[in-house]
């Protein structure tokens, strides 16, 4: 691997792979950024689960609503950072805002008891996420070799990755040393969350994107974001989506199948996020070479394995392990490949909004999986609730895989 010290992408390299391919230093800088957050956001979200049902209270339906709130809020305003950054032609800025919001909401967990003071908060960290991740994204493939997004965003990834496993070890060091400790696992989190503010602010460059100069006008962005090209992929994504369990129900499940002590809950997180490290970039070279949309596709079909193994009655270590490396693999496949497959079918100057747009529907459908989990639980608990996803997942997917046929052209 090789970091090139432009920001830009090249057009002079050997296409026929004899040449060195590098990636932006632009995309190591925002991974690094990425970690950091995602050191501090994994620290919380490692311990959320048990924290909202086993000391605040809340019930498993109640979770479902927050953790649906968790995985959907962001898309108020995924659109409208897109857009922002678009229009603006300096996506930095509105990345800034976007990790700024998130940083503080940390500390606002200190304070907040009750349903509703936790819900308002993780709105909020939720909000600046929404605001950050199209203009981040966007900035990725300025920066990038059109030829190599999917590796681009596969480095990128692994940055964010490293920082998610990492996060999670930090909550269970702390919960190790003084058990029940969350308020220290909020101020520890916040402290990382400011110094990858630090790093964008400092360090990343503000480049300048198409939007600024073409001055795109609103119309020009619903244009490409309701036109033909990614009507049939923003329909796949949502079909997807819609059938995605958040990782604290399957976490929760394991749990309560394998008896694991409470302290221990953190280190399924870490679990995932190593698989998810050590494929993320191989799966975003697949994905350059045999088409981004099959990949997308075949990491839902990891996803419908992961459920089959989660809702298997016999529990231990071995079905466990599967159980996180799967889903390590799904997000592998699909969280920077989706927006590297759409980020080549719209104009340069609505990159953003394009980008947007897809995480949108994804954040949205899985807003609505999650209530729809945890009433299923609630009612018929975690097992039948798997298998059920598990049987509309395995008819979705051959529907998207329809549905995203050619995109890759």
């Amino acid at each position: 691997m090789y970091v090139s010290l432009r920001d830009r992408p090249g057009s002079d390299e050997d296409r026929s792979g004899r040449a060195l391919r590098r990636v932006s230093s632009t995309v190591f800088l925002l991974g690094t950024v990425s970690l950091l957050t995602d050191v501090s956001s994994e620290m919380v979200a490692s311990v959320l689960p048990l924290y909202l049902t086993a000391s605040v209270g809340l019930s498993l339906f109640a979770y479902g609503f927050l953790d649906g709130m968790y995985q959907g809020v962001s898309a108020v305003v995924r659109i409208a950072g897109g857009f922002a950054g678009d229009r603006g032609g300096q996506p930095k800025w509105i990345a800034v805002l976007g990790y700024g919001v998130s940083a503080l909401s940390r500390l606002a967990l200190l304070p907040a008891a009750g349903f509703a003071a936790i819900t308002a908060v993780v709105t909020a960290d939720r909000l600046g996420k929404g605001l950050r991740t199209a203009p981040r994204d966007a900035l990725i493939v300025e920066a990038s070799d059109p030829a190599l997004l999917g590796r681009s965003f596969g480095v990128h990834r692994a940055l964010d990755t490293v920082g998610a496993a990492l996060g999670p070890l930090v909550a269970f060091a702390l919960l190790a040393s003084v058990p029940g400790s969350y308020d220290s696992i909020f101020v520890v989190s916040f402290a990382f969350a400011v110094v990858g503010v630090a790093v964008l602010v400092l360090f990343v460059p503000n480049l300048r994107t198409a939007g600024g100069a073409a001055r795109i006008g609103l119309r020009l962005a619903l244009r490409e974001v309701s036109g033909r090209r990614l009507r049939r992929p923003l329909l796949a994504a949502g079909v997807l989506g819609l059938l995605t369990v958040g990782d604290g129900f399957l976490y929760l499940s394991l749990q309560e199948r394998d008896n694991l002590a409470a302290v221990y809950f953190p280190l399924l997180y870490v679990g995932t996020n190593v698989a998810y490290l050590a494929l993320a970039v191989p799966l975003g070279r697949v994905a350059d070479r045999v088409g981004r949309a099959r990949v997308l596709v075949a990491g839902h079909g990891a996803l419908l394995c992961c459920y089959l193994l989660a809702a298997w009655p016999a529990g231990g270590p071995a079905l466990t392990v599967g159980v996180l490396v799967l889903l390590g693999v799904f997000y592998a496949a699909t969280d920077g490949v989706l927006p590297a497959l759409i980020g080549r079918l719209v104009l340069p100057e609505a990159r953003g909004s394009g980008i947007a747009a897809a995480q949108t529907v994804v954040a949205l459908t899985r807003f609505a999986a999650s209530l729809l989990f945890g009433l299923l639980w609630t009612v018929q608990g975690p097992g039948r609730s798997l298998l059920l996803f598990a049987a509309l997942l395995t008819a979705a997917v051959p529907v998207a895989a329809w549905l995203l046929r050619g995109s890759d052209r």
